[in-house]
């Protein structure tokens, strides 16, 4: 890929974020200055191409694509606002799961009420109660309680996606106690339908009284079967 390519590739990335953190901000999913979205970015010739993040304090429905903060691969900023605090914690989520492009984080109100009323397992907020939830989410994992922007979170963060990927059913979320999740994918789009998924899961399951069982293992293993489930 050349230079003018990949400059090419990170005005449509600028472009799709801005698309993005718009489409969550009216549809409810982030609300005030809370939330932040970061892509990875493709190199030129084997270097490593650094990522473009939301700026901190940035309102995810009024982005500018040219103030989205752009750092290096080693985390220096290059340009742009000031990058969002939690650029440390994208960074653990990008080393921790190669095929991660984009990492999205809000505070849903479903899922942060779900953790506040309490979730269904710590090895999993949510049991496998919908088709598209198993298939489109997978295994979510609380991560206990830290401050914004603690590295501690961020090295749990890492260690909850390498102990999923070594028992063989990679993660692509993970929950935050009392703050929202943190979602993963191959792009901006396919990142926040998974975001979707799980809140829109959260809120079945906090308001269906009384709570609905979990799938069969047997309707779980159709889902693996033929759809490549992750679990």
């Amino acid at each position: 890929m050349s230079a003018t390519d990949d400059d090419e590739r990170a005005g449509w990335l600028r472009a799709e974020i801005c698309r993005v953190g718009r489409s969550l901000f009216e549809r409810g999913y982030v609300h005030a200055t809370a939330g932040n979205i970061s892509v990875r970015l493709a190199g030129t010739q084997g270097q490593g191409g650094g990522y473009l993040i939301t700026p901190t304090d940035a309102c995810l429905g009024f982005l500018d694509p040219q103030r989205l903060a752009q750092v290096d691969a080693a985390g220096t900023q290059i340009s742009g606002d000031r990058a969002s605090k939690t650029l440390a914690l994208h960074r653990r989520i990008y080393d921790a799961a190669p095929e991660a492009h984009c990492v999205i984080h809000t505070h849903s109100t479903h899922l942060v009420a779900l953790t506040l009323a309490g979730v269904w397992a710590e090895t999993d907020i949510l049991p496998p109660i919908t088709p598209y939830y198993v298939m489109k989410v997978g295994h979510v994992p609380l991560i206990p309680y830290h401050r914004p922007g603690d590295p501690a979170a961020a090295a749990l963060v890492a260690e909850a996606i390498g102990g999923a990927a070594g028992r063989g059913v990679p993660i692509r979320a993970v929950m935050l106690d009392r703050l929202g999740p943190n979602v993963w994918h191959a792009s901006p789009a396919e990142a926040m339908a998974v975001l979707e998924e799980l809140e829109e899961t959260a809120r079945l399951w906090l308001m269906t009284m009384p709570r609905p069982a979990p799938l069969p293992e047997a309707r779980l293993q159709e889902l693996r079967e033929h759809f490549g489930a992750r679990w």
